[in-house]
């Protein structure tokens, strides 16, 4: 009898469907160090759920599709090995945003330091740079994507992947868009408890066909609770920026925002700190610079507690008119903002290697 292949073995696993995943074993890179001696084969296999049952039916799984396509009644031990927890897998072996290569959080403190508004410039200039960007607006009770991106009618439509009924994001600007705002009328107040405000948030997360993606922006609620909980539970987050104002008020949160992050049970590397509203420049006087709200306290704070400072951005009423009218600011050409927001993306960039995808 021919001795088989490594190949013609991968070949028939390749029929095997993981069951967390929705894709076959091979191309997941799921099984490792196949032997085969006489008739007994033996191979390395991980799996997103490590229990008996789920382990049984993808053995069985294993047997049926080598039989059929190999002809031939092998003896089979199966190593099994769990996956690691989903934010420390490869991008392809993930159950929540598979495809998606880097997932950051932006969160701030305090409310009113224009957090939104930096994050609506980050996924606009970085879609205008190349990438293929996703935004979730996770601020569930202050929804403000869908005005900022001039979508404030749009609805997220109903579509089929492969047999599982999904919702395709709205897009706009070459970012696909993700809102409660979508679902919820324009004058109407979203009145949640923390729970139902977490299901809305893995909603968006896990029925949402976001497809090839090279970056997903998070907008958080501001503060500390339950939905920045669900997110590193229901996310793979690789990355948190926080979002300042350099007074010290604003500076106190924000320090507690890094600290956040950095609890054992979050634990998500906080890939830099931004300073928003960092100095007023008057049009009539583009040669002078007042620090309304205090000098370079962002960037001071990013100093002490050892986070990069990717940028600091000015208050100009041309970004808050942008915003109102659903133009983000970084798509005006040569302008004191747009120029700020094209520099803290090319540090973004830079501090979390970001490459464009095919």
């Amino acid at each position: 009898m021919a001795e088989l292949s490594e190949e013609q073995i991968l070949n028939a696993l390749s029929f095997v469907i993981e069951p967390d995943l929705g894709k076959d074993i091979v191309s997941l890179n799921l099984v490792e160090g196949i032997t085969l001696e006489g008739n007994k084969l033996t191979f390395k296999l991980k799996v997103s759920n490590p229990s008996l049952q789920s382990k049984k039916r993808i053995e069985e799984a294993c047997e049926h599709q080598l039989k059929q396509k190999l002809k031939r009644d092998l003896d089979l031990n199966i190593e099994f090995e769990a996956l690691p927890k989903s934010k420390d897998r490869e991008v392809e072996q993930r159950s929540a945003l598979p495809g998606v290569k880097h997932i950051i959080a932006i969160s701030s403190g305090k409310g009113g330091v224009g957090k939104s508004t930096i994050t609506s410039n980050l996924a606009v200039g970085l879609s205008k740079a190349g990438y293929r960007v996703g935004l979730i607006d996770a601020d569930i009770y202050g929804p403000s994507m869908p005005l900022m991106f001039d979508v404030l009618f749009d609805k997220p439509k109903p579509i089929e992947i492969n047999g599982k009924p999904k919702i395709a994001p709205v897009e706009s600007y070459g970012v696909k868009l993700m809102s409660i705002g979508f679902f919820a009328g324009i004058n109407d107040a979203v009145v949640w408890r923390g729970p139902m405000a977490s299901k809305a948030l893995e909603q968006m997360i896990s029925d949402v066909h976001w497809g090839e993606l090279d970056i997903m922006l998070l907008d958080l609620p501001p503060g500390t609770g339950d939905i920045h909980l669900t997110l590193v539970q229901a996310a793979p987050v690789s990355g948190a920026i926080v979002v300042s104002t350099p007074q010290p008020v604003a500076l106190a949160d924000a320090r507690k925002g890094v600290s956040m992050f950095r609890l054992d049970s979050i634990n998500i590397p906080v890939v830099g700190i931004v300073e928003n509203m960092s100095y007023f420049v008057p049009p009539d006087a583009p040669e002078k610079k007042y620090y309304i709200f205090g000098m370079e306290g962002a960037k001071d704070l990013s100093s002490q507690m050892k986070v990069p400072f990717l940028g600091e951005i000015p208050l100009v009423q041309g970004i808050r008119e942008a915003g109102d009218v659903g133009r983000p600011a970084v798509l005006q050409e040569n302008t004191a903002q747009s120029k700020a927001f094209d520099e803290l993306i090319e540090n973004l960039v830079r501090e979390i290697k970001l490459e464009k995808g095919a």
